[in-house]
């Protein structure tokens, strides 16, 4: 778990390259103040301006944001509907922001089952930013782990069939080529906000060496300070990859 004490944000150390993070603890933060879920996701989006503002600001080369997994699609019509409602709004406000930041947007994910308004307006904001040189940002919505790694295995086994791939040489870089991530760093530090100590089904492919961070904040409290405990905790870390960095 992450550690609880204050820090200013002017000591944050050289950042990860590639930050991912679960944005978790919504429904709880308005349901202990008695409101409705709606206002915990709305006060969520305020942190994600927030976060994606100070990335932007320390050097953060990519920052990748699960607003919603696939499985959230089990959840109740209305919050699901409230969801779709919300991602709509926020593409249609954030994306001249966006511009005006030098941030260039990403959104992957299976986006099939968000209305043709929508995944027109989504198309659109990544092509009106797709020159930005800024953060990367990158929004999974309707994305699963899982389903990222069977997307990949079609495509490899699209491209076998043709010919084109010989499967005897199908390796974690083939692989890692046919991802959602494809384009960007791997992931160093993946963080957890609510208390919640798992994945949940995020990136599954693209963390396999990335540092965990856990910690008890729910996410529309998550501010540029927990930020940086969270990324001061990453350089105490040490990675190794698998090896032993000289030790025997």
């Amino acid at each position: 778990m992450s550690p609880t004490n204050k820090t200013s944000t002017n000591s944050v150390k050289a950042p990860p390259t590639h930050i991912a993070i679960v944005m978790d603890g919504n429904g709880r933060w308005a349901k202990s103040r008695g409101l409705p879920r709606s206002s915990g996701h709305q006060k969520g989006v305020k942190s994600v301006r927030t976060i994606v503002k100070h990335c932007a600001k320390i050097g953060v080369n990519t920052l990748t944001l699960f607003a919603f997994s696939s499985e959230n699609m089990n959840r109740p019509s209305e919050e699901v509907g409230l969801l779709f409602k919300l991602f709509f709004t926020v593409l249609r406000n954030e994306t001249k922001k966006l511009k005006d930041n030098n941030i260039k947007l990403d959104i992957i994910g299976d986006l099939s089952v968000f209305t043709p308004e929508t995944q027109d307006l989504a198309e659109n904001a990544q092509q009106q930013l797709q020159n930005n040189t800024g953060l990367n940002l990158v929004i999974a919505a309707n994305y699963g782990g899982q389903w990222d790694i069977t997307e990949a295995a079609k495509k490899i086994a699209a491209k076998a069939a043709k010919g084109e791939i010989n499967p005897g040489s199908i390796d974690n870089k083939v692989f890692s080529v046919h991802t959602a991530l494809a384009q960007y760093p791997r992931v160093d530090l993946l963080i957890r906000t609510s208390g919640e100590v798992r994945v949940s089904n995020f990136l599954l492919w693209d963390i396999a060496y990335s540092e965990l961070y856990f910690c008890d904040t729910l996410w529309p409290d998550f501010d540029a300070n927990s930020l940086v405990l969270a990324i001061n905790n990453f350089h105490s870390r040490n990675r190794r990859f698998g090896e032993r960095n000289g030790e025997k």
